[in-house]
Order: C-alpha cells, then structure tokens, then sequence
C-alpha cells in the first residue's frame, strides 16, 4: 500500500465521499485541456492539442467513475439512510472507501447551529457542553 501523501478536503459537519475528489479531478483536468488548447490556438504546435486530447479522454473516464461512485453513495442513501447518515457525520467510513484504519471524523470544531448560527429552530440540537469527539478519545485533538 502506498503512504503517498495527498490533500484532502475536509468540511465542517460532513465528511466527504470520494465522490467529492473525482469531481475536483474532473474539474482540474477540464482547466487544464482549455488551457492546452488555448496555448495550441496561440502557438499552433499540436503537441499541445494532442495533450488536450489525451485529458479529454481521461476526463470522460473520470466522469463515469464519479457517476458510480455518485450512484453508489444514492444506493446506501435509500437502502439504509440511518448508516448514510452515520457516514456522512464521519462516525464511519463509507462502504466503499478504505475500512481499515478509519478514524471518525474530528466534530469539536462543528459550531452549535443554535448559538454559533443563529438558527432558532435548532435549539433542540444543540451540540454545546459536548464531550471531547471520539476522534480525539481515539488519536489525540486535532491541531489548529
């Protein structure tokens, strides 16, 4: 297995699906053929429009990819919408993602609906006076 290091999006109150990634992916590649052929248009060397070809194909690759992965992150979500809404909390991995070694998702730094937002009608979900997260029981707090 390889310990390549990578960057990777977190975001307050939702632990991502790698769902998430593939379209950054396809994203970037998309900038980066328009780029390609912009820089062809400018200097007419096909090396340019060769390689935004070639993106272009992986970028079609990456869109199916992230079709699956979409369609099976929308499978869980109607089979079993209780174990897709402990995914999405980060409590557990997502099942088609990396089980082993999972750590659940950091929630200290979550604000409180009701008295950091302001939202009236979260007052019954107040996540206030809460207990340091499992993922601090478990690999220490976060830094930051």
């Amino acid at each position: 297995m390889r310990s390549d290091a990578v960057w990777v999006r977190g975001v307050t109150g939702i632990q991502l699906h790698h769902v998430t990634d593939l379209q950054d992916a396809g994203r970037f590649l998309g900038n980066a053929a328009m780029a390609l052929r912009a820089a062809h248009v400018r200097t007419g060397d096909d090396r340019y429009s060769d390689l935004s070809a070639e993106l272009k194909n992986t970028l079609a690759l990456v869109r199916r990819m992230e079709n699956e992965a979409r369609t099976g992150m929308q499978e869980l979500h109607a089979a079993d919408p209780e174990r897709f809404a402990r995914c999405r909390e980060g409590e557990e991995p997502w099942p088609d993602e990396l089980q082993a070694g999972f750590i659940p998702r950091h929630t200290c730094g979550d604000g409180c609906l009701y008295h950091d937002r302001g939202v009236l009608e979260a007052i019954m979900q107040c996540t206030c006076g809460r207990p340091p997260c499992r993922a601090c029981a478990i690999e220490g707090a976060p830094a930051g």
